[in-house]
């Protein structure tokens, strides 16, 4: 944590909700060298606001250089290009930090706007990356409803993954499923992402992964069972075998918790048409259910990575967009 502390202290305190850290330079990857040893990649962070025009006000004095030109408009036209446009998230990026040798990436969003996206996965942006491990640097202090938030994001991954899978899987299957839902929709995975990231991501973090989902596991005895001693067929090796309950009664129960946003999506795309929850035991009887949750969540995904993506340009300037773009690719 010490990187981390040095990285905050930069920063200013008043009015965060939360902040956590992500990705390759944070959480271990396949194909990455060892985090402790890691030199190049970026360390990403978001930090939570409950005042996002005084938290840029108070940012661009201390830290003026992290800005575009666009700071130059002021705080005010900060927080609005921040509160407005894309997926609501306004990132400053490639930033070096020579003094202790790292870069790093940072993005800004209210407390409004993420509870808004864990709890009705409005744009599955945020939302997509809480659903993998992070690292916490200014935990949640007792905001029940930020709390409660988070872990309905994990809970509805869960049960989406639930109705994309079959009745037994394995840790891996289930957790790449969850992974796969903030990626398969996102335009950047065509042409800007490695084509391997979720299975890098999961095989390097599979413990991780458990430790994060347990909770919601608890709350799902009723639908999944789990066994952390099966063998793997045709060998010896340990593994965490899943087995699930696929009654139409159980698929029921898992489609009316879904998010508000991939409900609207759902009876968009669907053939069934009028109020989401009494079409509900006509989706759960479909043929192509997999089908249509699988677009419903990809059309989500691709909308708000494309403006996220566009908005992004101003924000950290065409030359380092050209760049970060550049190291993605």
């Amino acid at each position: 944590m010490g990187v981390f502390k040095e990285i905050l202290a930069r920063f200013p305190r008043g009015g965060l909700s939360y902040v956590f850290a992500y990705g390759s330079g944070v959480k271990q990857q396949v194909g990455y060298e060892e985090i402790a040893k890691q030199k190049k990649n970026v360390i990403d962070l978001i930090f939570c606001v409950r005042d996002p025009l005084c938290w840029h006000a108070e940012n661009i004095n201390r830290q003026e250089s992290h800005y575009s030109m666009l700071h130059r408009l002021g705080p005010r036209f900060i927080m609005n290009y921040q509160e407005y446009l894309g997926a609501r998230v306004y990132f400053n990026t490639l930033l070096p930090l020579p003094d202790i040798n790292v870069t790093i990436k940072y993005g800004v969003i209210s407390r409004e706007h993420l509870l808004d996206d864990l709890l009705n996965w409005r744009y599955l942006y945020l939302a997509g990356r809480l659903q993998k491990p992070v690292s916490e640097l200014v935990p949640t202090n007792g905001d029940d409803e930020l709390n409660e938030a988070l872990a309905k994001n994990l809970s509805s991954a869960f049960q989406v993954a639930l109705l994309l899978l079959p009745k037994q899987f394995t840790a891996y299957q289930l957790f790449h499923t969850i992974s796969s839902l903030s990626y398969k929709g996102d335009f950047r995975m065509l042409f800007g992402e490695n084509k391997q990231k979720v299975r890098n991501i999961v095989v390097a973090q599979e413990k991780d992964f458990l430790n994060v989902y347990l909770p919601v596991m608890q709350t799902l005895t009723d639908y999944v069972g789990v066994d952390f001693n099966a063998r793997e067929i045709g060998s010896d090796k340990n593994i965490v075998q899943f087995e699930q309950d696929k009654s139409l009664l159980a698929i029921i129960h898992h489609l009316r918790n879904a998010p508000d946003e991939l409900q609207k999506r759902i009876v968009r795309n669907s053939a069934f048409k009028g109020d989401y929850m009494k079409i509900v035991p006509h989706l759960a009887n479909s043929h192509n259910l997999l089908e249509l949750i699988q677009t419903s969540v990809n059309d989500i995904v691709w909308r708000s990575s494309i403006t996220q993506s566009i908005k992004n340009i101003p924000s950290a300037g065409l030359f380092k967009s050209l760049i970060y773009s550049y190291r993605k690719a």
